[in-house]
Formats: C-alpha cells, sequence, structure tokens
C-alpha cells in the first residue's frame, strides 16, 4: 500500500482523504509542515498547495529524492529541474487538471487541431468557467487546450458560483460548428486523478512530466 505525503488540505485535497484510507496518508499544512526527517517515511509526496507555496518546497522535495505528484498551479519551474531529477533517479508528474478524462480530450483536441487540412477558413475559442475563489484566469487546463490545439484560439474565463470546472472547445467553419465540452461534475476527479498518478508514478521514467503523458500510455498501450 502506498503511503502518501499529502500537502495542502484545501478543497482537493480534502477529496483525497475521502477517497484513500486516512492511515496511509499523512497530511502537512501550516500547523503541520514537512520536514526532510517526515518526508522521507512516505512512498510519494502529493501536493495540492498554491503555486507559490510549492515553488518554496521545490528544493526540499528535490533532497528528499522522492516521487512528487503535484496539482500546483501558476509557478515557474526551476531551469535545470527535469535533468537534476533524472541524474537522481527520480519522477516527478504535474497536471493544471487530473481528471482522467482529460486523456481523451487530449487526443481528441490533438486531432481537432489538424482541422486545417479540410478547411481554409476556421476559429477556435476555448471557453473556461470556475468557482469564484478560483484565482488562475484563463485556467490552465484552458492554456494546455490551446497549446494542444496547436493555433490561434480566442481564450475566455467565466467565474461563477461553485462550479468545479467547465471547459469548452468550439471549431468554427464557413458553414459548420463542433464543439468540445469536459464538464467536472465533482472535486473527487481530480483527487482520483492524482492517486492514480501517485499509483503509476514508481514506474515511470525519471525526470519532470505531465501528468497527460502518464495517462497517454496507459490509454495506448
Amino acid at each position: 500500500m502506498t503511503k502518501i505525503a499529502l500537502l495542502g488540505r484545501g478543497k482537493t485535497g480534502s477529496k483525497v482523504l475521502e477517497l484513500k484510507d486516512q492511515e496511509k496518508v499523512t497530511v502537512f499544512h501550516r500547523e503541520h509542515p514537512p520536514t526532510y526527517e517526515k518526508l522521507k517515511d512516505h512512498d510519494v509526496i502529493l501536493s495540492f498547495l498554491p503555486g507559490d507555496a510549492f515553488s518554496e518546497m521545490i528544493p526540499l522535495l528535490v533532497e528528499t529524492k522522492k516521487p512528487v505528484v503535484t496539482g500546483s498551479t501558476g509557478l515557474s519551474w526551476p531551469a535545470g529541474l527535469h535533468e537534476d531529477l533524472k541524474k537522481r533517479g527520480v519522477t516527478w508528474i504535474y497536471a493544471s487538471n487530473f481528471a482522467l478524462g482529460m486523456t481523451l480530450m487530449k487526443e481528441m483536441i490533438l486531432l481537432m487541431g489538424r482541422a486545417n487540412q479540410l478547411f481554409e477558413d476556421l476559429d477556435f475559442e476555448i471557453h473556461e468557467v470556475h468557482h469564484t475563489k478560483k484565482i488562475d484566469s484563463p485556467s490552465g487546463t484552458a492554456l494546455s487546450w490551446k497549446e494542444w490545439l496547436g493555433h490561434e484560439a480566442l481564450v475566455t474565463s467565466e467565474r461563477t458560483g461553485d462550479v468545479v470546472g467547465e471547459h469548452q472547445l468550439t471549431l468554427k467553419t464557413s458553414f459548420e460548428q463542433m464543439t468540445l465540452k469536459h464538464e467536472a461534475r465533482d472535486r473527487k476527479i481530480f483527487a482520483q486523478g492524482a492517486l492514480w498518478a501517485c499509483s503509476k508514478v514508481l514506474e515511470y521514467r525519471p525526470g519532470l512530466w505531465p501528468f497527460s503523458e502518464l495517462a497517454r500510455r496507459e490509454l495506448l498501450r
């Protein structure tokens, strides 16, 4: 049974505890901060800390030589981190969205990105909706969608109520309109995907890798 060190007990972190045997998860937070000694007894470190808080933790996490799965967003990765992790034989997996369904969405978005081979006139639009407490806008997932698409796209954001997360990609041509939509109906999907990544990270090659690559490997096996 994988022993997990959970950094952060916010909306998604709390869902991890609902899905995972709490005896196998140690929660670290401001009142119970992680240390090298405390972390080294765990198999995997899972983080849902805000980006700035996670960034401050990176040197400590690298020092532990433990695999890391992180959903922290709004940060820039230190230069050379990928190579440093490879040399240490350690794997880190990151994602802005741990919904396993996003793996399927990525494959469809990659295909939609080839639409210019069929249409001369086309426009792409990406719209995302989240709860009012979400800080980053547009969402990291929306930016990932644009990257996967490989085309210019109008990206718009909406913050309302307690929406878990909705992302929609629309392709408009002269006479057609096509839409891909992903709707997160419960925050448990992010916890579910992150725990799945924790179970697979020990098998994956060392370095800093996006969750989508890990999940795609399983999808296309």
